[in-house]
């Protein structure tokens, strides 16, 4: 008797064990498709990456074209192009994917949301540009008074755009170790100038079904705290902000943090 009811207890036990492990959301496995932004590359968010794909996660930081080792023209760059080299990246998983964009990557993830929104489980905007339907990433920035980076743009050709290098620092991580600062400063590459300046079209069909999210940083020097609250309260609908006490690049300073967030937010 004792055998048979030891043997119920367990087949009980392993019963319940299979039955959650498929359905609890601390153990699904997610994907993620990450857009660094302006005058950045993957390398920014290898800690993080490494952090979420240990927990089991799929992971993809996309390159953008022109950034990091990509050796694409500046010439002929558009917002449209940062589109699609997303869309290519998210079609190489099976599911649907977390969407993460940091500052112009905001901006790129809003128009893949427009053009595949079925795809998209959730947005996740990190520091990032949040426009309306007829604005650019360079609209928004151009009203921010706060930001050092803004206030340090030069473009001595109209194809290209940098921050005076006087400012780079101070605008994107100066909260950060000299390591990850002199991370940057290496790192660093100009940037296309049309994709910053190409408004977005967006409707409340396609763009507006998707949920969203934000995760603020409240020391940015590039998109302050000022223009980052402007630009929810001129889109209601997103159903959360988090908070970071970091400059614009808080996947070089508190990667952990930015991990535990994404994995909270994928729940």
């Amino acid at each position: 008797m004792k055998k048979i009811l030891l043997s119920l207890i367990l087949l009980v036990a392993f019963a319940a064990l299979f039955s959650c492990s498929d359905d609890d959301p601390a153990t699904v496995k997610k994907n993620y498709v990450i857009v660094p932004g302006a005058w950045s590359a993957p390398y920014a968010w290898a800690n993080v990456k490494a952090s979420l794909e240990k927990s089991g996660n799929t992971v993809i930081v996309v390159q953008l074209p022109c950034h990091g080792s990509d050796q694409t023209a500046p010439q002929n760059m558009s917002i449209d192009i940062y589109r699609d080299a997303v869309i290519s990246a998210m079609n190489a998983v099976s599911g649907k994917v977390i969407l993460v964009g940091h500052s112009l990557g905001g901006v790129v993830i809003s128009e893949v949301a427009e053009k595949v929104p079925a795809k998209i489980e959730k947005l996740v905007y990190v520091a990032a540009f949040i426009p309306v339907s007829g604005q650019s990433m360079l609209d928004l920035a151009m009203t921010d008074g706060n930001s050092v980076t803004g206030g340090h743009l030069i473009s001595s050709d109209g194809i290209t755009i940098d921050v005076n290098p006087d400012y780079i620092i101070d605008g994107f991580i100066q909260d950060g170790t000299d390591e990850e600062k002199k991370l940057t400063l290496t790192n660093y590459r100009t940037e296309p100038f049309a994709p910053l300046t190409n408004k977005v079209t967006l409707t409340a069909a396609n763009y507006g079904s998707v949920p969203k999210v934000y995760i603020k940083t409240l020391i940015d020097q590039t998109v302050s705290p000022d223009l980052q609250k402007r630009m929810l309260a001129a889109t209601p609908e997103f159903e959360a902000t988090y908070k970071l006490n970091t400059s614009h690049s808080p996947f070089l300073v508190k990667p952990d943090s930015v991990a535990i967030l994404l994995t909270n937010i994928a729940k």
